[in-house]
């Protein structure tokens, strides 16, 4: 056989098979992955905002939302986070001392808010603080304060109010502000304290408590040091602080860093 004729059989060979054994697109099309661990009041803002990163970028977001705490304690531990969201600042800090994240990528991206809250249809006016000894509200949910800056936020707001010791025994913690939320969404407690971010007008009532009467709930995130998509993660948290990313935030009712 002509040695050229063989070459090109051969060739044709190999193209067939690797055309058959790997699908087009399945390599040169794959889409990068950012995974995001989230601060529990970030599930609205920041689900809008994996959706405009996604057009933006061409990639593919996960969010895993918890407490803060929670969140940071699986990341010392390893978790293969690319970026972290957190409630607080501090935390961010500590990570830091302790080498899991990338020090100039940290940055405050929000000032977070909290209120109190009922149900819609409930027959209990709670307005403020002092409208939680009502006799009629058994149970108040916040988010567990040892490991929650929200949670925390409200203890504060409540021992400033001095009222945490009054209030004390009717407390149930959710493990983080969107389970303590669900508490009062499935009326397994008639009033309790939440974020402004996950207000929800059409089932709740609220009403925002003085921001006076708490720390500060500065909220700082950072690229994470273990992520191999260091690249878009810079990016996700400069989109965040972006004009667009802000806008979005804004309308959750966070402050951002500008205002």
């Amino acid at each position: 056989m002509n040695k050229n004729i063989f070459l090109t059989i051969l060739m044709t060979i190999v193209i067939t098979f690797t055309a058959c054994n790997f699908p087009t697109g399945t390599i040169s099309s794959q889409k990068a992955t950012l995974t995001i661990a989230a601060a529990s009041d970030l599930t609205n803002a920041f689900s809008e905002i994996g959706e405009a990163f996604e057009k933006k970028h061409d990639c593919i977001i996960t969010f895993s939302f918890g407490s803060t705490g929670m969140l940071a304690e699986q990341i010392a531990n390893g978790a293969p986070f690319d970026v972290f969201a957190a409630a607080n600042e501090i935390v961010i800090y500590e990570l830091d001392t302790k080498g899991h994240i990338k020090s100039e990528t940290k940055q405050l991206y929000a000032l977070g808010r909290i209120g109190i809250v009922t149900l819609k249809g409930s027959h209990l006016e709670v307005f403020t603080l002092e409208d939680l000894l009502n006799p009629e509200i058994v149970k108040i949910s916040i988010a567990n304060p040892y490991h929650a800056p929200y949670g925390l936020a409200a203890k504060q707001a409540l021992i400033t109010a001095g009222l945490w010791e009054r209030l004390e025994s009717k407390m149930v913690y959710g493990k983080n502000i969107s389970e303590a939320l669900t508490f009062i969404t499935t009326k397994n407690a008639e009033a309790g304290i939440i974020a402004l971010s996950l207000k929800d007008d059409s089932l709740m009532n609220f009403n925002l408590i003085n921001e006076s009467m708490h720390e500060p709930l500065r909220q700082s995130m950072a690229v994470i040091n273990s992520t191999k998509e260091e690249e878009l993660a810079r990016k996700f948290v400069e989109f965040v602080n972006s004009k667009e990313g802000k806008e979005i935030m804004s309308k959750y009712g966070f402050v951002t860093p500008e205002e």
